[in-house]
């Protein structure tokens, strides 16, 4: 891992295989470890430079110092669909991953942006255009608050859950992800790659920032429209933190998309879909070297 300055914040960064640049985005409160190691080595296996790196706010990038809502202050936000006043949104973060790619002396790369990370990823498309090959948009929304909402269910249930502590956040990380994880959802597993994130890195406050620009940041769906790089969303028709609708809409606004919906997936990355998601933004990557030369 490495780390570099741009947009006047510090981003730690990972790289791994050669070829073409693979910008992975991670989600709200994910690091860059929280990108399974094993989706990582299949993309690196296809001939891609995967980029993976912690957004602002979490990981071992910037820490921010702006006091953030509370959680039940930015779910009201989002459910009344008014904006919380916050110190960045959306956009600061894809200029965070542009920002990156500068710093590293990566002209243009494949985006591939799951949850909030998706939201990053079709900002950059917007603000960025010449930096993306192509964009890969997973379980995310167009911030247009009338589709792609959470369900009142995990709303609820989410706001009872303990606050989380150095000593409980693994074990409150996974009953989370109960509420709209699929049917794949392994919580041995993510209990263990939960510890491990504590352990690097702990910053729920972070998480809460993050969680306020997302309810901050406004509509894209009339910018999408203008984006040219070939466009590939994927979705869980059993989301109930982002629904499918949310899917359906980025693909609607974005010209030429591809929409791909799993039925046994929620909001995570379901092992068995793997290879069928790869092969899909594998496909939706135009190259313009051959891999292997």
């Amino acid at each position: 891992m490495a780390s570099v300055q741009a947009n006047g914040i510090t981003i730690e960064y990972e790289e791994q295989g050669q070829g073409e640049p693979l910008l992975l985005v991670m989600g709200l409160g994910g690091q860059l470890t929280d990108w399974p190691q094993d989706f990582v080595d299949q993309l690196a296996g296809r001939g891609f430079r995967v980029i993976r790196f912690d957004n602002r706010d979490i990981g071992l990038s910037s820490e921010l110092d702006w006091t953030p809502p509370t959680r039940a202050q930015t779910a009201r936000h989002l459910v009344l669909r008014s904006k919380p006043p916050v110190g960045y949104i959306v956009d600061d973060m894809a200029n965070d991953a542009a920002g990156l790619l500068d710093a590293i002396g990566v002209d243009a790369a494949h985006v591939v942006g799951m949850s909030m990370g998706g939201m990053i990823a079709q900002s950059l498309a917007i603000r960025h255009a010449h930096r993306v090959l192509s964009l890969t948009s997973v379980m995310s929304n167009t911030g247009d608050r009338k589709n792609g909402r959470m369900t009142i269910g995990v709303v609820r249930k989410a706001l009872r859950l303990p606050e989380p502590t150095r000593e409980n956040a693994a074990e409150v990380s996974v009953e989370m992800f109960k509420l709209f994880a699929g049917p794949h959802f392994d919580p041995d597993e993510h209990l263990a790659r939960g510890r491990e994130a504590v352990a690097r890195s702990f910053r729920p406050v972070g998480t809460q920032r993050q969680a306020a620009a997302i309810a901050a940041s406004s509509d894209r769906t009339a910018a999408l429209a203008a984006v040219t790089a070939p466009t590939l969303v994927i979705h869980g028709l059993l989301d109930t933190l982002v629904k499918p609708s949310g899917g359906i809409a980025t693909a609607r606004a974005v010209p030429h998309s591809r929409l791909l919906m799993f039925p046994d997936m929620g909001h995570d990355l379901p092992q068995p879909r793997w290879s069928q998601m790869i092969d899909a933004i594998e496909d939706n990557a135009p190259r313009t070297v051959a891999v292997g030369a």
